[in-house]
């Protein structure tokens, strides 16, 4: 017999108990399926075997890792069923390739067409592996044993990626015949994997699951047809520098090749950063350009760029911080904790930044103030500025796209963008790169 603590309550069980057993025991005391376990602090599947004295709590959909072993469990579930709707020698590739909105979008390519049909095909065909409750397996298999696996598979880019592998080991993941490689753990059977959808977007498809802390509820997919383009391009562009994933990126940088795709990707980002300064020019009703983004998105540097841009094409840009019209820092506001929320829209003097730009609009000098965040102060140091006929400013801030911050301000003289950092590389076809904000 073993003693082991489970959600701080002592218990005993049968030496080799798995802790599958324990959360049989402690299921009813969550609202959702127990996909997970951390044992001592560790992320552990439920197929493992519990030891002598460990400390035992689990994990649901409510619990970020819960979360992603779902989505990851879900994903093997989908590309089983399309090899097997299909026919594995049907199917060139399958990618997961990036979030959008609530879903996760990817495409399939082969002697097939994608279709509403075939994706329903396809759909009810993981509905019936639920059903069948089938085990998800593992094994570890030689780095070296992976590698020609792979290559067997056609799964090039797994390939690619264990040849630059320093370890000896690969897990391997198998549902009923199909095995594939994931980058995290796995629910035990199929039957955990009771919600999903399947939507026919563009050239591919979105998987849609329940979202972090949203129990069984399926997300409503809303299509965003703009960052679809966005993200889409920064895919294409991974794949034209065969840099998409990566094994490949490996590959090139051992080849000797990383700075020719750092210029590469400077160029790109210049020519891009030049294409909007042609349409602001091109646009001369437009007097304010307003750039949002997330908190070290890189706003300071784009607007300087940008500025150098727009300066190349006859333009006389000035920049505006919205940071430097924060309010002395005791009359902002505070969180439910009791400390500052600098986030908030109430840090800003709002009435004041509305008085500045309309004071420069109609051609009045206006003293530009800066803001010490030292003393947190707004200060004024005599930095005067009148626009002329070619001048424009550029402002710089997290809320520079929400109206209620230039409320004064017409809407044709302000030009928006809205910048933030796109992870493009995946591990591989099937394994993204989680950022620490992905809702999957």
């Amino acid at each position: 017999m073993i003693s082991v603590t489970v959600n701080g309550e002592p218990r005993t069980y049968e030496e080799g108990a798995a802790l599958l057993e324990a959360a049989r025991e402690f299921q009813d005391r969550y609202e959702d399926d127990i996909l997970l376990a951390s044992v001592d602090g560790k992320l552990r599947e439920l197929w493992k075997k519990m030891k002598d004295g460990s400390n035992i709590t689990f994990l649901t959909k409510q619990d970020k890792p819960g979360v992603q072993t779902y989505q990851r469990s879900t994903i093997l579930l989908l590309l089983k069923a399309f090899h097997d709707v299909a026919g594995s020698e049907n199917i060139d590739k399958i990618t997961l390739e990036f979030t959008l909105g609530s879903g996760l979008y990817g495409e399939a390519a082969g002697k097939f067409a994608l279709d509403e049909s075939m994706l329903q095909q396809v759909k009810l065909r993981m509905e019936e592996l639920v059903q069948k409750k089938i085990p998800i397996k593992k094994r570890s298999v030689n780095t070296d044993d992976a590698i020609a696996l792979f290559k067997k598979y056609g799964m090039h880019d797994k390939e690619k990626l264990f040849n630059y592998r320093r370890v000896s080991r690969v897990n391997i993941y198998s549902l009923e015949g199909y095995e594939d490689y994931f980058y995290g753990y796995m629910v035990p059977d199929t039957g955990y994997l009771k919600n999903f959808d399947l939507i026919l977007y563009k050239k591919g498809f979105v998987l849609m699951i329940p979202m972090y802390g949203s129990s069984d509820e399926l997300p409503k997919f809303e299509p965003k047809d703009k960052l679809f383009s966005i993200l889409k391009e920064s895919d294409e562009w991974g794949e034209r520098m065969g840099v998409a994933y990566v094994g490949r990126l490996n590959e090139e940088i051992s080849r000797g090749n990383s700075r020719e795709l750092i210029l590469i990707q400077e160029a790109l980002q210049e020519k891009k950063i030049a294409d909007i300064a042609g349409k602001i020019v091109s646009q001369p009703d437009k007097k304010f350009v307003m750039i949002a983004g997330p908190s070290s998105s890189g706003k300071t540097t784009f607007s300087k760029r940008l500025s150098i841009q727009l300066r190349a094409q006859g333009l006389t840009p000035h920049a505006i911080s919205v940071d430097d019209y924060f309010v002395d820092r005791e009359n902002s506001p505070r969180d439910e904790n009791g400390n500052y929320n600098f986030e908030a829209l109430e840090c800003i003097d709002v009435e004041q930044l509305n008085q500045d730009m309309n004071d420069l609009l109609n051609g009045r000098t206006v003293e530009i103030p800066r803001f010490d965040f030292k003393k947190g102060k707004r200060e004024y140091k005599g930095d005067f500025l009148t626009m002329g006929e070619s001048d424009i400013l550029v402002m710089e801030g997290i809320h520079c796209l929400n109206d209620r911050l230039s409320y004064a301000l017409s809407k044709d003289n302000k030009f928006k963008i809205y910048i933030s950092a796109l992870n493009q590389l995946n591990i591989d076809e099937h394994n993204r790169i989680l950022l620490r904000t992905d809702a999957f």
